[in-house]
């Protein structure tokens, strides 16, 4: 993205943080599921073969934005190998979120897969709860998420004392719409890696029907 455009999309939103602050508190969530610095890398399979990969990064310095400190997440993915003869993806997602209340306040997405381009920035207002991107202005429900910052949010999630079945509800942001991004609490399990046998939680995302799966309950 050419800098003098980021930069004033950073500074128009931090403007409407600053102009909202006195509105109404945020919530404070403390956690240590991830900080500064961290990487995680992703490979995509289909069979045999490696189909993408993609990385989520949080950058090492923190962003102040509006007075508040914020985790800057930028996240990228391709594809990789044949699939990228036939079918080319150059995906770029960031988002600028909250540190204390694990919200988002600015969305940057630019999609490129197969011709199929997508560049949209969001901005959000939670002290006003609204959101505004280039074709619209929303009302959103208290808390919203972005795809990225639901991700980091989800991990902060306490599911010590979680049955199975529970559900823990998420609202997220796409294309100007709200939509539920809730997480079904599924049990432990012991997963057996190259590097070693790990103890993990396991749940399930409750998906939108329609958009990429049939039904709501197809991921684990």
């Amino acid at each position: 993205m050419n800098l003098r455009i980021r930069f004033l999309i950073l500074f128009l939103a931090a403007c409407t943080i600053t102009s909202a602050a006195g509105q109404k508190k945020l919530r404070t969530l403390n956690h240590n599921a991830f900080r500064p610095g961290e990487v995680l890398k992703f490979r995509i399979h289909y069979g045999f073969m490696d189909a993408g990969e993609a990385t989520l990064e949080v950058k090492p310095e923190l962003k102040n934005f509006g007075n508040r400190d914020c985790y800057h997440v930028v996240g990228t993915g391709r594809s990789v190998g044949a699939f990228d003869w036939f079918f080319k993806v150059r995906d770029r997602y960031e988002s600028v979120i909250d540190k204390d209340a694990m919200l988002p306040w600015l969305f940057i997405r630019r999609v490129n897969e197969g011709g199929y381009i997508i560049n949209q920035n969001v901005s959000f207002n939670h002290f006003s709860d609204s959101a505004k991107s280039e074709k619209a202005t929303i009302s959103i429900p208290e808390n919203t998420q972005d795809l990225v910052s639901a991700f980091y949010y989800a991990r902060t999630i306490d599911f010590s004392n979680a049955k199975e079945g529970d559900v823990f509800p998420i609202n997220g942001y796409l294309d100007d719409a709200i939509f539920p991004m809730n997480i079904k609490y599924i049990g432990k399990e012991e997963i057996k890696t190259k590097m070693g046998t790990f103890r993990c939680i396991k749940f399930r995302p409750m998906l939108v029907e329609g958009r990429v799966f049939k039904d709501n309950e197809d991921m684990t």
